[in-house]
């Protein structure tokens, strides 16, 4: 063997041990990615706290789309009504039309002036050619009612596809919004899932002895608190805040759902709808709707029973109890309960009703 092929053996043999090493240190670095360490208990629970908070977000920016999505439905829907009537305005002009073309056309067959010599009876002819100009008025008038009746029609069916456009892509932003609450939610399981069986045991546990204290705190159906929380005294409300304020805490311990107002789970902004509602007010499902619907109130006038909304943009909100504490709807994961106040970034409150 010449010492030039043995020298070509060899750097085959050399760039197919390299190629394999380079293979084999690229799988290692993406196996070294993938395989996070596994979290202590407490990091796991602030990660997966954040996820879930991010999702709740999300879900007020989804929430907020709902109304716009409603509001259009409703353009859509008046539009289809509106088409439908117009629909057979236009038909009955065009059945109009025909009847006077089919009687206009027997009587045209000759001229005017043959018709007049050939008739038997020239005093009778001419009364009818004069009601023959008039039957020909008539239908210019039903051609130029046909013009408007289609042109109507046509104005409404184009408005009619900007709408449904319109609708699609809030429909289509609200989708998007969904996927990302599924998403975090996802995320937040994997998290889960790197914890031992009894960990992940431990954290079912503690959440269900929270939502049972939860519970236990709602009121009784006379109204009176049955919480021993010195914080929490049954501060003077209003007569509508006052059913506002025992609608929510008659919720404590339901857990926390996006999108559901009621009756046995809620999101921020369902909750506070629900408990407004009791008491005959109507609220939208959106934190951020909510913040403009009632009179703004200073952080130092809170009275129980207002709306207080937090975050910036606003993505949470909940019903002032007194004594810096509210009733609300957390995040996934948890249960509507009573928190501090200050535990989230306050932005801005209003009074309903």
């Amino acid at each position: 063997m010449s010492i030039g092929r043995v020298n070509r053996t060899k750097g085959i043999a050399l760039a197919a041990i390299t190629s394999t090493a380079v293979a084999a240190g690229v799988f290692f670095i993406q196996g070294a990615a993938d395989a996070d360490p596994k979290p202590s208990l407490d990091q796991a629970k602030k990660q997966v706290a954040a996820l879930q908070e991010k999702a709740s977000a999300i879900g007020e920016d989804a929430n907020d789309l709902t109304g716009q999505i409603t509001a259009a439905q409703t353009k859509v829907n008046a539009l289809k009504a509106g088409i439908a009537k117009q629909q057979t305005q236009v038909d009955g002009v065009k059945r109009q039309i025909g009847s006077l073309a089919v009687a206009g056309y027997q009587t045209s067959g000759i001229s005017t002036t043959a018709q007049l010599l050939l008739s038997t009876n020239p005093d009778q002819f001419l009364s009818q050619a004069s009601t023959a100009q008039a039957f020909a008025g008539q239908q210019n008038s039903a051609l130029r009612r046909y013009q408007v009746a289609q042109g109507k029609l046509t104005d409404l069916q184009a408005s009619e596809q900007t709408e449904l456009a319109a609708l699609q892509a809030v429909q289509s932003k609200q989708d998007a919004l969904k996927k990302q609450i599924q998403d975090n939610l996802d995320a937040a399981q994997k998290v889960l899932d790197k914890l031992t069986a009894d960990e992940r045991k431990r954290l079912d546990e503690e959440a269900a002895k929270e939502a049972e204290k939860s519970r236990a705190q709602r009121p009784t159906r006379g109204g009176d608190r049955t919480s021993e929380d010195k914080n929490l005294p049954n501060v003077p409300a209003s007569g509508r805040a006052q059913i506002a304020i025992n609608a929510a805490l008659s919720q404590l311990g339901d857990p926390y759902v996006w999108g559901a107002s009621g009756p046995n789970s809620y999101d921020c902004s369902g909750l506070t709808m629900y408990a407004w509602g009791k008491a005959g007010v109507s609220l939208s499902h959106s934190s951020k709707a909510q913040a403009g619907e009632g009179r703004r109130v200073s952080r130092s006038d809170l009275m129980p029973g207002d709306l207080v909304f937090f975050n910036t943009p606003i993505s949470h909100v909940g019903i002032y109890l007194g004594n810096g504490r509210i009733v609300h709807a957390p995040r996934p994961g948890k249960s509507v309960e009573i928190s501090p106040l200050d535990e989230n970034p306050y932005n801005t409150a209003v009074r309903p009703g």
